[in-house]
């Protein structure tokens, strides 16, 4: 690559006196090895010799922070910040070495020879910690890091026993995530992109024939899960999240459809995908499953999209991380340019916006607590949802326990209904019974909280004004600060946790004549509840909740245990809902050998595979996961395409277009009506 002609222009954020960037946060100064390596990344890529002499310092300064006693428990890790005393952030040595490995293929012959050495030793060194730690598949983008680091850094270093890991590895993510369908980080907006990229430059960068169509199989699976999930109208990625920040839930950053559509551009997302955003109906049910069973429904209308998921995410319980779940929550079209957005939380001690920090230079933000458990069924417009305190108990001091419904922004909020009749001051008490609308923009949302408990005395139930925000809160207590002996388990007083919760459903406010209409429709609508009596805890006894809301021929039921806060069942006027893989009016995934969406069907063998069909755009995308061989049969209008053996691969058929890239090929590939490109 020829050198540029003048050197790259080094940010504003550079410190000559420490070779790294530099930010200044709560009156302190801190420098991130991460940050600096991928500035050396970008010094080597422009190429100019003194951006060549500037990456050799900066690498030098940021390879000073990679712990490497022979003694430590974390040899090879990274601290996050230069200023700390000790590695804390495990997962740094990804970051940093998910930067450091692709400079080194791509530019690593420009650098000095010594520094090859250190930065092929910090290598090393970083690729033992990672095998160490071994982080858990469900943890996605951290995984596919060490995937994408292992892979790479052992292709690089020429090691059989890194390159081997890396394939175990990625075989390893691949079954546990096909246990569900989604990937257990479930539709995360920030996240999915890390994960996306991550994919992508393996793709790019591999030699492996195997990982290179791993990875365009999943980059594919996690890119369409992310593109069903934006909203057309409101251009939001629409929820339930695993892991969403503050900005991206109350819509403090651009639409997400334009992160989408760079993707796209820029080859992150394969083309085939974008018909996914406009060759879609517009009211769309969208269900896929997580973390082996968390379903993670979410319904699309014109002007709003709905998300609830079965229960938060639990299998990363760092509460920086759990807290940023959003198990019910609506993103509308407010006014021109704008969006609504309606999501619930449980809140103790009026703990409103967190203030935990897992390193002292991260912002506090972005965090967003969930102080709750949660369960909750969506069936179309309709949710039943349920709360209960996470950490409620003996030894934990409380004044105040609720479940919270916020429509963010009260400007957005165009008036107030109950039972029919406006709401015009507030605060304003709720009846236990009582129907609650509220008009936002294009549309209406009715709620009727459920039966709770009451942990003290006269707990309130209302609608308040907090913040510049609308509250519908739903308390289980509010008196004195005060422990709470029964709710402590295991314990000798424990009877079940207590019981709070809400039905909600959604609608276009131009399908109404006006929202008292809306109101006395709902309100017509009849609950039923059932709970068992109180009873001290023994191991195997169940108190079982049961709540049903019917109206008409549509039924939406939920039931938990108290006990355990285990959910024991889900169901609608068909039957009960169980947990598919993808389900959706043109994309569905399964592991029964035969799927067929619009007007196209795949057959191949009896582990996962997904069908995706835009009969409009005349594109058609499938993929068979393996691992066991099968055969392969996609039929589209006017063609076909069969493979008599494979072990995974993904097939697009694009206006006749036939794209195919598979493992484990045995025979030549029939095309009928089509062409191989």
């Amino acid at each position: 690559m020829p050198s540029a002609i003048n050197p790259m222009p080094l940010p504003d954020t550079f410190n000559p006196e420490t070779q790294m960037l530099a930010r200044r946060e709560n009156n302190r100064m801190y420098h991130a090895p991460r940050a600096a390596i991928e500035l050396v990344a970008n010094l080597l890529d422009h190429g100019h010799p003194d951006d060549i002499a500037q990456a050799e310092r900066t690498l030098n300064a940021a390879l000073k922070h990679q712990e490497t006693r022979p003694d430590h428990p974390h040899r090879g890790n990274f601290f996050w910040e230069a200023e700390d005393a000790e590695v804390e952030d495990l997962n740094a040595v990804q970051f940093c070495l998910f930067h450091l490995i692709p400079l080194m293929i791509r530019n690593g012959s420009r650098l000095s020879e010594p520094l090859q050495q250190r930065a092929n030793n910090a290598i090393r060194l970083g690729l033992e910690e990672i095998a160490r730690l071994d982080v858990h598949p469900r943890y996605t983008n951290i995984v596919l890091k060490d995937i994408a680091n292992t892979c790479l850094g052992g292709e690089y270093l020429g090691d059989e026993t890194f390159k081997q890991r890396g394939c175990d590895k990625f075989t390893r993510w691949m079954a546990f995530t096909d246990q569900s369908g989604c990937v257990c980080e479930f539709n995360s907006p920030g996240y999915a992109g890390v994960s996306l990229r991550v994919l992508n430059r393996l793709i790019e960068l591999v030699q492996s024939e195997s990982i290179r169509v791993r990875a365009d199989i999943m980059r594919a699976r996690i890119g369409l899960s992310a593109v069903l999930h934006i909203h057309p109208a409101t251009g939001r990625w629409a929820g339930p999240f695993s892991r969403a920040y503050r900005p991206t839930v109350f819509c403090e950053t651009p639409p997400e459809i334009h992160t989408v559509r760079d993707w796209l551009s820029t080859g992150i997302l394969p083309p085939w995908l974008a018909n996914a955003l406009v060759q879609r109906p517009q009211a769309m049910s969208l269900v896929e499953t997580a973390d082996a069973r968390n379903s993670i429904a979410t319904y699309h209308s014109a002007s709003f999209a709905l998300g609830v998921s079965s229960h938060e995410l639990t299998t990363q319980s760092n509460r920086f991380i759990a807290g940023q779940s959003n198990c019910f929550i609506a993103h509308h079209t407010a006014s021109e340019n704008q969006t609504g957005v309606i999501y619930s939380r449980y809140v103790l001690n009026d703990r409103w916006l967190g203030s935990f920090r897992s390193t002292p230079a991260r912002s506090s933000t972005q965090v967003l607590f969930e102080e709750g458990q949660f369960h909750g069924v969506l069936d179309g417009p309709r949710a039943l949802c349920l709360y209960a305190p996470r950490t409620l108990g003996a030894w934990e001091p409380c004044h105040s326990a609720k479940a919270v419904i916020t429509w963010h922004k009260r400007e957005h909020v165009d008036g107030i209904w109950m039972d029919g009749a406006p709401v015009q001051t507030l605060p304003t008490p709720v009846a236990e019974n009582a129907t609650v609308v509220v008009a936002s923009g294009q549309m209406l949302t009715a709620i009727r909280p459920l039966s709770r408990t009451d942990l003290g005395s006269n707990a309130p139930l209302h609608l308040i004004a907090r913040d510049g925000h609308l509250c519908l809160e739903i308390h289980n207590y509010k008196g004195a600060e005060k422990t709470f002996w029964e709710l402590a388990h295991p314990g000798s007083f424990y009877q079940g946790l207590p019981k709070c919760g809400f039905f909600a459903e959604v609608a276009e406010r131009a399908d109404w004549p006006d929202p008292v209409a809306f109101s006395n429709e709902i309100a017509s609508g009849e609950i039923r509840e059932r709970c068992d009596p109180p009873q001290t805890y023994d191991e195997g006894v169940e108190r079982i909740w049961s709540i049903q809301y019917a109206r008409a021929e549509r039924k939406l039921g939920i039931e938990v245990d108290l006990m355990t806060w285990a959910l024991k069942r889900r169901w609608n006027q068909n039957s009960d809902l169980g947990f598919p893989m993808l389900e959706c009016p043109i994309a569905r995934q399964s592991r029964t050998g035969h799927i067929e969406i619009a007007d196209a069907a795949l057959t191949c063998g009896r582990h996962p595979a997904w069908l995706f069909a835009t009969p409009g755009a005349h594109c058609y995308a499938a993929a068979y996961h393996g691992p066991e061989p099968a055969s392969f049969h996609l039929t589209v209008p006017g063609g076909s395409v069969s493979i008599p053996t494979l072990s995974a691969g993904l097939v697009v058929w694009d206006n006749g277009n036939v794209r195919i890239h598979a493992l484990g090929m045995e025979g030549q590939p029939a095309i009928t009506g089509g062409r191989r490109v």
